[in-house]
């Protein structure tokens, strides 16, 4: 599968309202790992999908609204053990995109327990183990 036998290609998106707000989502028990932690949203980039269009979907299914003003902020590798004990290897491209905070909602309630509006110095807790690398890589760019 993606990640294990062969790299896996994913997005990120930190979605925020144009005002210093960023949506965050907490993983719920349906999530693939870290289970009850607090993250921006990702998803897997689809054979024959384009990046701009994962990211659009993405955000659609999890917050149920359109993004606009995406930035590309960058890329990580990202290596891993997953809960089976195995090695994964995934490229994630990171985004920032403006959402509607009005319509912005839990799109996909088995995967999402909550969201909260926050600000940077209010990130809840506990974060997703990738996200602090998030912040310290584009701080200056959210």
């Amino acid at each position: 599968g993606r990640g294990v036998d062969h790299i896996g290609v994913a997005i990120v998106c930190m979605c925020h309202d144009g005002a210093g707000n960023y949506l965050m989502a907490k993983r719920g028990a349906a999530a693939r790992a870290e289970q009850g932690t607090w993250h921006p949203l990702g998803g897997s980039v689809e054979f024959g999908e384009n990046v701009l269009d994962t990211v659009r979907r993405e955000v659609q299914e999890e917050y149920c609204v359109t993004p606009v003003d995406l930035e590309f902020l960058g890329y990580r590798d990202v290596h891993r053990i997953n809960p089976e004990g195995q090695k994964t290897h995934w490229v994630l491209l990171d985004y920032k995109g403006r959402i509607d905070r009005s319509a912005a909602r839990i799109g996909e309630p088995d995967m999402t327990d909550e969201v909260r509006w926050v600000t940077l110095d209010k990130i809840p807790e506990p974060m997703h183990s990738q996200f602090p690398l998030f912040l310290d890589k584009y701080k200056g760019r959210l």
